[in-house]
């Protein structure tokens, strides 16, 4: 239990953080009906949980032994991350509930995927994270740790979308509006770096 106690909060410190995952779920929270809310964190869960196995059981060991495709991840991720910046910046959202916001989950799906997966300091922070699990916890006791962090993931995600849905009406378009700029910014200029680190590489 302990064990499981320990991968739990390390877990939940990983998720926290602001970035492209929560990012993403906050502005879903406040753009999506809320009947969409409960599938859009779980694709996210879903998403977010494949990646912490796939690092646990060694994804990272394939990026660290072959620098090109380190190089490919650097540089097609960095320019997946601006171009969703970008859009963030671009749109111009709603609160209006006349408006058609029935996007479908296939797309938004799509979106969870390169948020998650095309993400290079998502995959390099939880090789590095979840792949020391494995090395220092063999067998059983690192399942453990996983599993506690999956469950952290779960409870994160959840429990974010609730609050945003929860406070949602506090917010207008011109709110909206600012917290996509703001968001926007960051994730641009975020790629940005991961291109200029592609570049100061070759």
């Amino acid at each position: 239990m302990g064990l499981y106690l320990q991968g739990l909060a390390i877990g939940l410190a990983y998720v926290a953080p602001i970035g492209m995952q929560n990012l993403f779920v906050i502005n879903a929270a406040l753009t999506q009906p809320r009947r969409r809310l409960v599938p859009i964190a779980l694709i996210v869960i879903f998403f977010d949980i494949s990646l912490l196995l796939a690092c646990f059981f060694g994804i990272g060991a394939l990026v660290e032994r072959f620098a090109w495709l380190q190089m490919i991840v650097l540089a097609a991720g960095g320019l997946v991350v601006c171009w969703i910046g970008a859009g963030l910046i671009r749109e111009k959202p709603s609160m209006d509930h006349g408006v058609d916001m029935d996007i479908p989950l296939a797309k938004i799906a799509g979106k969870a995927f390169v948020v998650t997966w095309l993400n290079p300091q998502a995959l390099i922070d939880g090789t590095l994270l979840y792949g020391s699990f494995r090395a220092g916890h063999p067998g059983a006791d690192g399942t453990l740790l996983a599993l506690g962090s999956a469950t952290a993931s779960c409870l994160w995600f959840s429990g974010v979308t609730l609050v945003i849905s929860l406070f949602s009406a506090r917010f207008n378009d011109r709110i909206l509006r600012l917290i996509n700029i703001v968001c926007g910014s960051v994730i641009l200029v975020y790629g940005l770096r991961l291109i200029l680190q592609f570049i100061r590489s070759i």
